[in-house]
């Protein structure tokens, strides 16, 4: 698709943006025009924007990263919250180490995120976040019970930010599943194409650019009425 500089002059922080779906997420917003600070743990694999290495779930290394973002830049209007990571054991199994971890990171995480940059959304007009749910934040299933928690979480934090902070505009993306490294970690190529797929009105799993799309969207001048809602992004999973 063409670039039509809708992101031109604002000044982007996103997460998760060394792969998957921050990766192309950050792709999108540099060649829509957009300033960005590219954040990971493993800042060395980022490769579009201004690449600063945080861990999303400590309040240190987040502040520190928001504050060389914002100098970087000039300031921010915009995050999005990409990061996260997911689990494979039931409830009965997943230890309290693993369950915190996923929380921390995507919960907190986003949360941590959301304040840190809270001081320079408020001083711009039409900034925004966009935070990453689930479709299984909407509807879970077996062996993600951890990962489904923490994605319900996050929509409900995004609902709360939208009511406590308006008129920073914030919302939440829903995606199936999405053909990136964690999801192929998780599966076999043949599962995930002819099993995983298959639960899909549309037939298939998502590439992470079509993912990327709903956060341009979001992230934009065309959503500027949208605030609180969770957009599911998943090919009819959340309905099929």
């Amino acid at each position: 698709m063409p670039a039509l500089g809708r992101l031109a002059g604002r000044r982007i922080v996103v997460t998760g943006a060394a792969s998957g779906i921050g990766a192309a997420i950050a792709e999108l917003f540099v060649a829509e025009g957009a300033q960005l600070a590219a954040l990971d743990r493993h800042a060395e694999g980022i490769r579009h924007g201004t690449a600063l290495t945080a861990d999303v779930s400590d309040e240190a290394s987040v502040a520190q990263a928001i504050e060389q973002a914002a100098r970087a830049m000039g300031g921010i209007d915009g995050l999005v919250n990409a990061a996260g990571i997911a689990n494979g054991e039931l409830l009965s199994e997943v230890s309290l180490e693993d369950w915190r971890r996923v929380i921390d990171v995507n919960l907190t995480g986003s949360f941590l995120m959301a304040r840190a940059c809270y001081p320079h959304l408020r001083a711009v007009q039409d900034s925004t976040i966009v935070n990453f749910s689930s479709g299984q934040g909407l509807q879970p299933f077996l062996r993600r019970g951890a990962y489904a928690a923490s994605k319900a979480g996050v929509i409900s934090l995004s609902k709360s930010l939208a009511m406590e902070w308006a008129p920073i505009r914030v919302n939440t993306i829903c995606p199936g599943a999405v053909d990136t490294p964690m999801v192929r970690n998780g599966y076999d190529p043949e599962v995930l194409r002819t099993q995983v797929g298959a639960r899909y009105a549309l037939g298939r799993v998502a590439e992470a650019v079509e993912i990327a799309r709903a956060a341009l969207y979001l992230t934009g001048g065309e959503s500027s009425f949208i605030t609180g809602v969770a957009l599911a992004v998943d090919g009819g999973r959340s309905y099929h």
